[in-house]
């Protein structure tokens, strides 16, 4: 059924049919309780169950055991380790490097659309998305975007992500012996490596400008350091600093789930935003009323009034491949992606779909509908109907990050482009590790005339 109906649409006739949760068969007699309905979601997340090893372990040559793997006291110290890299003083000057990191993509689409106004955005959003993450979270100097490695990284980022769903799917794959004798196998470790290397230089070269002559008493002098920072002068409660293996672990996580789910998010959005071009429309004139031409956008900016989006403004529910937009810590459970899979204490595997929430029409009524009203102030709903950053003591500990990226990048395109979809080419939603196209997103952009 899958293959011949596609996964997202045979899950939507599931959760129709069966509107709190349903049983999905994976392989051989191993099964799962997917569930889709607000007050399980509200019940599962305020437990502490462990995640289910049989969905995890997948993750594990790629990210290691960082904050999106470890489970009790080794979280917990952990999440309050890193929660200062989140710190409101922290996030201020992160305003103009992202809003930088995007100007430099929509130069580049200034250069393309002038040739042919059609353009695959999800790559250019992704790398903008990394080069954002590199400079604000590990003090990267320069721009990734116009560097290799950085593309074969991202490519990496794809691959692997691609190949850990299609394990998941193959019963002869659980076996990590056999796994890793099949081509697949091959290619995943092949992916892997090159995710390595891509991290590891990265914390090479932070040690060695820290090494530098007064470096080093530089940076402790900080009132806030940024997350790189605080892994390399982390120490635990026994006193010891973080070994080289925890301290990739947590550096492969973030360079991850610092781009590549912000990435899918903001490209839904426009793509959203393409069509339906009266909301596109007022999104641009509320910009315009704030921003005037983008040249600049601060802290201030966005705190006086920066008016959209907001968590539940768009992507919503009711946009079929978007609504699942954007998060940064809990990958499986992130709406661009798919599941948070648990283990209770009966052995049943619980999966939480957030995909299957945000489009449950016994939720969100007329859930293929774009309307952004549902979010207007005044409006009610259950308190775990909108999880675009998780809920419980795990959520999103990056959600702020994600939605100051979020507002940036949709705000200065606006102001730039006026984005129509590509109707030769519709983009055709698939769940892997984020939501992804089958063919890309495209879109057909139009250089808005200058002020004045």
């Amino acid at each position: 059924q899958y293959q011949e109906e596609g996964e997202l649409p045979h899950l939507l006739k599931r959760v129709e049919k069966y509107p709190r949760a349903c049983v999905r068969w994976m392989w051989g007699t191993r099964a799962l309780l997917l569930v889709y309905d607000p007050d399980y979601m509200k019940m599962v997340l305020g437990r502490s169950d462990p995640k289910a090893h049989v969905t995890y372990r997948c993750l594990k040559p790629w990210i290691g055991t960082g904050l999106l793997l470890l489970e009790g006291q080794t979280w917990f110290q952990h999440r309050r380790m890193l929660t200062p890299a989140f710190h409101y003083d922290i996030l201020k000057p992160y305003v103009g490097i992202m809003a930088d990191s995007v100007r430099v993509m929509l130069d580049k689409w200034e250069e393309l659309v002038s040739q042919d106004s059609h353009l695959e955005i999800f790559g250019h959003v992704s790398l903008m998305t990394l080069d954002t993450i590199m400079k604000c979270a590990f003090s990267q100097q320069g721009s990734v975007q116009t560097d290799r490695n950085s593309q074969s990284y991202i490519q990496a980022i794809k691959d692997v992500s691609h190949l850990i769903i299609s394990r998941l799917r193959n019963a002869f794959h659980q076996n990590d012996l056999i796994y890793r004798l099949t081509p697949e196998g091959h290619w995943n470790h092949r992916a892997c490596q090159l995710a390595h290397q891509h991290t590891d230089a990265v914390i090479k070269e932070r040690k060695a400008r820290l090494q530098k002559e007064g470096e080093l008493e530089k940076v402790r002098s900080r009132r806030h350091l940024d997350f790189l920072d605080i892994l390399l002068f982390a120490r635990m409660e026994n006193g010891s600093s973080l070994s080289d293996e925890d301290l990739r672990a947590e550096v492969d996580t973030f360079m991850f789930e610092g781009h590549d789910t912000t990435a899918s998010g903001i490209s839904w959005i426009l793509y959203a935003l393409a069509s339906h071009p009266e909301h596109q429309q007022r999104c641009r004139e509320e910009i315009q009323s704030l921003l005037a031409d983008g040249a600049s956008i601060t802290w201030q900016d966005y705190w006086s009034g920066l008016p959209f989006p907001s968590p539940g403004d768009l992507p919503n529910p009711g946009i079929k491949p978007g609504s699942p937009a954007l998060r940064a810590e809990a990958l499986p459970s992130d709406p661009p992606g798919k599941l948070l899979s648990l283990l209770c204490p009966t052995g049943i595997l619980v999966s939480l779909s957030i995909y299957g929430l945000h489009h449950n029409p016994k939720v969100w009524p007329n859930p293929e509908v774009f309307d952004p009203t549902r979010f207007a102030p005044g409006s009610t709903r259950h308190s775990h109907a909108f999880l675009p950053f998780s809920g419980g003591s795990r959520n999103c500990i990056g959600k702020q990050f994600a939605m100051n990226e979020l507002k940036v990048a949709v705000a200065l395109t606006l102001l730039r482009f006026e984005l129509s979809p590509d109707s030769s080419r519709v983009p055709v939603p698939m769940p892997v590790i984020v939501l992804r196209s089958k063919n890309g997103i495209y879109l057909q952009l139009r250089k808005l005339s200058d002020p004045g």
